[in-house]
């Protein structure tokens, strides 16, 4: 009886080289011209070595017209030899024609190499690279944010952590099923990975269980339930923000292991109710949800000399205290003291004061 050979099918069990074009690396944009100025000057210095190691060892060459191998004759031969044309019944046999051989019709060969092959050479290389990228990048990514779905809500939290300078591009990992959604994201400089969140093994791909933060934010409550739950069976440590646009779904979203859930709905509509009554009110509360400009709602720890003082008494605008993982607003009586270990949720000054326009 015959036995099949099994190959893994999850894409956590793939080899790195098979998730190119599932995990995308983001990458330096280079023009046409400057690439295929890259290949040229390849090229010429490939040429300048074989001719330097032919007329080094000409006495180990033989010319047909007998009279030894001159650097011209290295550089024909080196040429003919790069080009792939080789030389036999029709060879050049004057110096004037070796040299427009060398000066003309090998630079119209190489152009014509690389115009033919180049495009295909490129793609070799590039999936090379993406493969070798790709696993440096799976052995060292550790507390990284993973964030589900790149549509309008994933790109704004993804605005936001960007907004943060001690995070950098590649410590976000996007995961999305629309193509055009993954193409945004990697201009941005984010790795992306192509597939379903609510996969145990795409989620996997994207490093999950190694992750500092999980933000869901699909288009589906149904569907944010469920990343929910295969990311916190996953990562059990991870702080797990979630969105959802029905507010009867959030204790859906907290039984499923979030530890932060946003009703998207129910916040746009408190925001329009605002704007008919009080409009600068709801410009302020943009400003300090917009992180690289105006003003900004920040975490920090408190300093020594911090310490025992009064938060209301401090030159910061502080809004609460956090203590031992849990927020007391300032007016808060657990707030009175700032004790050591404590962090200030402040207002920070992004840039300079300047009027709101509405």
């Amino acid at each position: 009886m015959r036995v099949l050979k099994r190959f893994p099918v999850r894409l956590s069990d793939r080899p790195d080289h098979e998730l190119v074009g599932v995990i995308r690396m983001p990458e330096l944009t280079v023009s046409p011209l400057r690439s295929i100025l890259k290949r040229i000057i390849g090229a010429m210095l490939a040429l300048l070595a074989t001719v330097l190691i032919v007329y080094l060892d000409r006495d180990g060459y033989r010319d047909a017209n007998g009279d030894g191998l001159s650097f011209l004759d290295s550089l024909y031969y080196a040429t003919v030899s790069l080009s792939t044309t080789g030389y036999g019944d029709i060879a050049p046999a004057t110096s004037s024609a070796r040299l427009v051989n060398v000066l003309v019709i090998t630079p119209l060969r190489v152009l014509f190499l690389i115009v033919l092959v180049g495009t295909t050479l490129e793609v070799l290389t590039e999936r090379s690279r993406q493969a070798f990228k790709i696993q440096k990048w799976r052995t060292k990514v550790r507390d990284h944010t993973v964030v589900v779905g790149f549509g309008t809500k994933g790109r704004s939290a993804v605005n936001a952590l960007l907004g943060d300078e001690s995070v950098e591009p590649d410590h976000i990992v996007v995961v999305d099923t629309d193509q055009q959604a993954l193409e945004a994201a990697t201009s941005l400089g984010l790795v992306t990975v192509h597939g379903s969140a609510t996969r145990a093994d795409v989620l996997r791909v994207a490093g999950v269980q190694r992750a500092k933060a999980v933000v869901v934010a699909p288009n589906r409550d149904d569907t944010a339930v469920l990343v929910t739950l295969t990311a916190r069976e996953l990562a059990p440590k991870s702080h797990i923000v979630a969105s959802v646009r029905e507010a009867e779904n959030v204790h859906l979203l907290k039984q499923s292991g979030a530890n932060q859930v946003v009703v998207s709905s129910e916040t746009a509509g408190r925001l329009l109710g605002m704007a008919t009554s009080t409009p600068l009110v709801v410009d302020m509360v943009e400003d300090l949800l917009t992180p690289e400009s105006g003003l900004a709602i920040a975490e920090r720890p408190v300093e020594p000399s911090e310490e025992g003082g009064s938060p209301r008494h401090l030159p910061d605008i502080v809004l609460g205290v956090v203590r031992d993982g849990v927020l007391y607003r300032v007016d808060a009586p657990q707030a009175d003291a700032i004790e050591p270990g404590d962090k200030l949720l402040y207002v920070r000054k992004v840039t300079s004061a300047e009027t709101i326009e509405r």
